[in-house]
């Protein structure tokens, strides 16, 4: 595990002093996923964002002018890459663990487990961010249950007060109304670009990101009602986990019936109108 401070704090006062925090599978999915709570916490010294990255990155595209880079090298640009996008949102931290995929996926390895759940303890956020369960990535997915599961090992006072699970993926523009959060990331558009642009690994490498997470973000926010002005300029959706901090709360039901009430509802509308 890395453990990088960009304004140079003593490790453990970076990290007690988080207040929104967002656990990712691999590098470039926090800035994708959790721009909400970065440009909320962007040059204010009352909250303060932490980032924690998984995985080790090696599985990457790659073409261009990295067409030919091993893993190895692979992981020590995205390593680069990470900390650069640290410090121009002003992270209070960033947490880098390097597990391979293949290990967070593996639900008997505990290791992560146990290092995510000392990582939210010693930061004690009051709101955290992952991945949605619905993520069509296996890997995102595996990152959100080693959450929950790291959650779950945690005391209440070391919990967070919510918890929520972001777009990466798939889009959760299907999710019911009454069921999205809304991550409003319309603060500091430059900053969004800039930190976008950070990870040229992956644009160059031949995946333009950037430009896919900033479209979906306005058509989110154009997209969000259909018989209303636009209120938000940029938006991510979300899916409230909180109450799967609860052991007793099945988490195959949970997004289950999720899905269920989607089902439910286009089929009402069809319904009415036949």
């Amino acid at each position: 595990m890395q453990i990088y401070i960009p304004d140079g704090s003593e490790e453990e006062a970076a990290i007690a002093r988080t207040t929104h925090l967002a656990i990712a599978a691999h590098q470039d999915d926090i800035e994708f996923m959790a721009y909400a709570p970065i440009s909320r916490c962007f040059a204010n010294k009352q909250q303060w964002f932490g980032a924690v990255v998984v995985t080790d990155g090696a599985g990457s595209p790659r073409s261009g002018v990295y067409a030919d880079y091993t893993d190895e090298q692979m992981k020590a640009v995205r390593i680069v890459e990470q900390k650069k996008a640290a410090c121009v949102g002003e992270y209070g931290f960033l947490a880098l663990l390097g597990h391979p995929s293949k290990a967070v996926k593996d639900a008997n390895e505990q290791k992560v487990v146990e290092e995510l759940a000392d990582l939210i303890g010693r930061a004690r956020p009051k709101y955290l961010y992952t991945h949605n369960l619905a993520d069509k990535h296996e890997t995102h997915v595996a990152v959100a249950l080693r959450v929950i599961a790291a959650l779950r090992l945690l005391s209440e006072d070391e919990r967070p007060e919510k918890v929520y699970g972001c777009e990466v993926w798939r889009d959760l523009d299907w999710l019911c109304d009454d069921e999205k959060v809304y991550l409003d990331c319309g603060g500091h558009p430059n900053l969004s670009r800039a930190l976008s642009a950070v990870f040229d690994s992956q644009i160059a490498g031949g995946k333009r990101y950037d430009l896919a997470a900033e479209g979906r973000r306005q058509a989110n926010a154009t997209f969000s009602a259909s018989h209303a002005c636009d209120v938000y300029t940029a938006l991510n959706y979300a899916m409230d986990l909180t109450q799967l901090m609860d052991q007793k709360t099945d988490i195959v039901s949970y997004i289950s019936e999720r899905i269920d009430r989607f089902k439910a509802s286009a089929a009402n509308t069809i319904s009415k109108m036949l």
